[in-house]
This record gives C-alpha cells, structure tokens and sequence, in this order.
C-alpha cells in the first residue's frame, strides 16, 4: 500500500472503513476542501422504508453520479465496488480502532435517533432498530469490523487496484493531521 501526505494531482477519491467510522463525514469534508462533488453511497442505496434500491438500478445510479472529472465519495458496497475503485484514483482508507469505531456509531445513532434526524429517502434511526434489532447499525458496525481489516489489504493488493493511492489513516488524529495538510480549493 501506498500512503501519499498530498491529494496534489488526484481527482477521485472514495473513502472507506467500518460503518461508523466517518467515511461520510471525511468524503463531505474532503469534497468542500477541494471543490470537488460529495457523492453519498448511501442515499443512491436506500429507498423509502429502509428499501435497498434494486442492484442493476443502484450500479446505475453509481455510474451515473461518478461520470464527473472530480469527487469524492464513501461506502464499502462491494456491488459497486468494481465502477468506483476502476474510477477513482485514490483511496482512503479510516481504519480506526473497534473502540473508537463503536463510541462513534453508538454515539451517531443515539444522536440520529433522539433528534429523528432524515437520512435518506425520509429514513431514520430509531433506537429500537437500533440496539435491539438483528437489522442493528451498531451490531454490524461490530460484526463487520475484523472482516473490512481483513478484506482491504487483500483487494488493494489486487492487480485491478494497482492505479489507486492508498492513503490508511489508523486513528482521528492522524486524519485530522493529514486532512489540515491538503491544499485548499484543488484546481484540476
């Protein structure tokens, strides 16, 4: 893997990690650092009622939404996997600690939940989906956990990921360090 302190000549970039992390919130940031578009994977994925969009119509979607010259993005959907890293040029890479990974999903949802913060297509957390639900964002932030530190050293290794920057950045300090060192405004 590839670590670069500069975004200097990179025009996409798609953040991942464990649900909770903040992939959100650094995709948002980055893209108001840069003046680059924020594509959210989520509100492509969720349909009303917490329905997933159909996967031809959400790989649609995707392509669409990332057809343009610069923008960030954020999500770990391996169905579109394939169209955002063949697009993107860089990749970061939250890689944070179970701990600091759950205080921040569980203080999220309890945030999402008591405000009845909408997320996407009218939905919102409830604390009764989740923390006492099978469909609990908390319990897969901590069942998927192991697998994502797993599962993204093995698919950057990957000959069709060769042209990606990889940028891992293993706790919110050292983000928040490398995300102050970023040019402001990147003109393409």
């Amino acid at each position: 893997m590839e670590s670069r302190d500069s975004l200097a000549g990179f025009q996409r970039i798609s953040v991942v990690g464990t649900s909770g992390s903040g992939k959100t919130t650094m995709a948002h940031r980055l893209a108001e650092r840069l003046g680059f578009e924020h594509v959210e994977l989520d509100s492509l994925h969720w349909g009303p009622d917490w329905t997933p969009t159909p996967r031809g119509l959400f790989r649609e979607r995707v392509a669409e939404a990332l057809d343009g010259r610069t923008w960030t993005t954020d999500g770990n959907y391996s169905s579109v996997r394939d169209i955002v890293w063949k697009r993107a040029d860089t990749v970061v890479w939250l890689d944070y600690s179970l701990a600091v990974v759950m205080g921040r999903v569980i203080r999220r949802t309890i945030r999402r939940s008591a405000l009845r913060e909408e997320l996407w297509s009218g939905n919102r957390e409830s604390i009764g989906t989740s923390f006492l639900s099978r469909d609990s964002i908390i319990l897969w932030a901590f069942n998927s956990y192991r697998r994502r530190k797993r599962e993204y050293p093995v698919l950057f290794a990957q000959s069709e990921h060769a042209h990606l920057c990889v940028v891992r950045l293993k706790s919110p300090r050292e983000a928040e360090a490398w995300f102050h060192s970023l040019p402001e405004r990147h003109e393409p």
